[in-house]
């Protein structure tokens, strides 16, 4: 029986061999993420997630936040992040059913990592912008003309240190981005604007040539005028667009712009859209959970429909 339900556990879902090897593992090490599981027993990555799953003998804990992300390639655009995959390797504890204590002992550690690469990156920015300011402003236009926002995994204390590939090169950067919204107001000169851009630009190419640093900047600079255009949440891009505004939170700048933006949102009622595309999401979800731990899914299906590995949200900064 799968104590986690109480149903009959599905013959072959539960693979004995990578059970056991995982909790050899834990008897060595005590509690360990997804991602040293994985890199013990190797092999197909939903065998390792089904078996950490559904053992009587193991349970998975993941930690943090789940949080809207949108995805052309899902139905409705609506999923949730981190991915299945990326939540168990990064944010997930696996231990032993009968030792709890040890579990939560290992999450709360998880968590503070967690929140020590988060702060880390909030605070890079944070240094990245004030230097940006310290060039840009000319008679206190900071605080009258332009505001900062950071979004992404950083705002929901969920940044992770992991390396992966940056999309445009293939070289490798450190875990999660910077994402980096500028609005400035619609008078703002263009020049500045151009501006702008060229010094953000030189940043982020600085970042990431840095070695002991290796982070990206995704970025976007705009006016108000494109912001509004964006609220009216008639194409995908501009739902990517006011979702990133959305969850954003003021980095620098003018507090004033910044909760102009925000009031836009709510009363354009796309506050409330983005509200009810999480709840879809959450939905969705729990439906691919629950296929995932079915037998006979074949692995084209769990790639049609998008169930299990992570995806990109860039199109706001492309």
């Amino acid at each position: 029986m799968n104590p986690k339900n109480g149903a009959p556990m599905p013959a072959g879902l539960c693979d004995f061999k990578t059970e056991r090897e995982i909790i050899r593992l834990i008897e060595d090490l005590g509690p360990v993420t997804g991602s040293q599981a994985w890199e013990k027993v190797g092999g197909d990555a939903l065998t390792v997630w089904r078996t950490c799953r559904m053992s009587n003998r193991l349970r998975t804990r993941p930690v943090g936040t789940r949080y809207l992300r949108l995805d052309r390639r899902v139905e409705g655009f609506a999923r949730l992040s981190p991915s299945i995959w990326r939540e168990f390797l990064t944010y997930s504890i696996v231990g032993l059913s009968h030792d709890p204590a040890a579990m939560e002992q290992r999450r709360a550690a998880l968590l503070e990592k967690i929140a020590r690469i988060s702060k880390a990156k909030l605070d890079l920015a944070y240094r990245v912008v004030c230097g940006l300011g310290n060039d840009l402003d000319r008679d206190g236009i900071l605080e009258k003309e332009l505001c900062f926002i950071i979004a992404g995994d950083i705002v929901y204390g969920m940044a992770h240190d992991v390396p992966r590939p940056e999309r445009s090169t293939g070289k490798w950067v450190a875990g999660s981005d910077l994402d980096l919204v500028v609005i400035a107001v619609d008078d703002f000169p263009e020049h500045w604007m151009e501006r702008l851009d060229d010094m953000i630009y030189r940043e982020k190419y600085r970042l990431f040539m840095t070695p002991h640093l290796r982070e990206e900047i995704d970025y976007v600079v705009k006016k108000m005028a494109k912001v509004r255009e964006q609220m009216r949440f008639r194409t995908f891009k501009h739902m990517v667009a006011c979702k990133i505004l959305q969850e954003g939170t003021l980095l620098y700048g003018s507090e004033r712009l910044f909760t102009a933006v925000k009031t836009l949102l709510k009363d354009k009622g796309v506050t409330e859209r983005l509200h009810d595309l999480e709840r879809k999401a959450r939905a969705f979800r729990r439906h691919a959970e629950m296929l995932l731990m079915q037998e006979g899914l074949h692995e084209r299906e769990i790639a049609r429909l998008d169930l299990f590995y992570p995806s990109e949200e860039s199109e706001e900064f492309e």
